[in-house]
């Protein structure tokens, strides 16, 4: 099993990233290429879980875009992720927040975590 672990670790690129967890509201800004352009689109929403390790880490957001809910799952190590910012500590009791699916309006909010 170290063996696996120190081979994670070298083909994974050391980045800044800041840390989050699920129930943050996070901006995720990525490169999106067509043809010879390019260009970085933001993407902001909750983040609904944290799945995997090392070089197989991924991160899903969930946003509501005209009153349609819209998830997007992103791999941590990707070089298409420009950068994270994060807008808002959330206050959950558990990983995955996959209840939010079936809440609309004022139910579906997060409350905001204190920072001391």
């Amino acid at each position: 099993m170290d063996a696996i672990k120190f081979v994670h670790e070298q083909l994974t690129p050391s980045s800044e990233l800041p840390d989050f967890r699920a129930g943050d509201t996070v901006v995720v800004n990525y490169k999106i290429i067509e043809g010879d352009k390019q260009r970085i689109q933001s993407f902001r929403g909750d983040v609904i879980q944290i799945k995997g390790e090392g070089s197989t880490k991924t991160f899903t957001v969930r946003k509501i875009s005209n009153s349609v809910g819209v998830e997007r799952i992103f791999p941590l190590t990707s070089p298409a992720i420009d950068s994270i910012e994060v807008v808002k500590h959330g206050k959950v009791r558990r990983s995955r927040l996959y209840y939010l699916r079936d809440r609309v309006g004022k139910k579906a909010r997060i409350k905001e975590r204190r920072r001391n």
